[in-house]
């Protein structure tokens, strides 16, 4: 792990991306103070995460990723069998 400071982040750019982008993190700091982290990107098996709207979305927090991935819909289960809801359906009309 490198430590840079901001100023010197600016003149050595290409420098710390190719260490970043070796598998190296890079904190930058401003001020003696950690403001920002340079690191390779994750390798990410969903392809959604390589359209930029949805990768900010989920950053952001807007979006939560489903944590199972899953090419068919959970089981459903029913409330009630269909008899039962046509007998509820017609105790409710019985006063019409």
């Amino acid at each position: 792990m490198r430590v840079v400071g901001i100023k010197l982040l600016k003149n050595k750019l290409s420098e710390y991306v190719k260490l970043a982008a070796g598998g190296e993190r890079v904190l930058i700091t401003d001020r003696d103070r950690v403001v920002a982290e340079l690191v390779a990107p994750r390798v990410e098996a969903d392809p959604r995460m390589q359209d930029p709207r949805w990768a900010d979305a989920v950053r952001s927090g807007i979006i939560t990723p489903a944590l199972v991935k899953s090419d068919t819909p959970p089981p459903r289960h029913p409330v009630m069998k269909f008899h039962e809801l046509m007998a509820g359906l017609d105790e409710s009309r019985a006063d019409r």
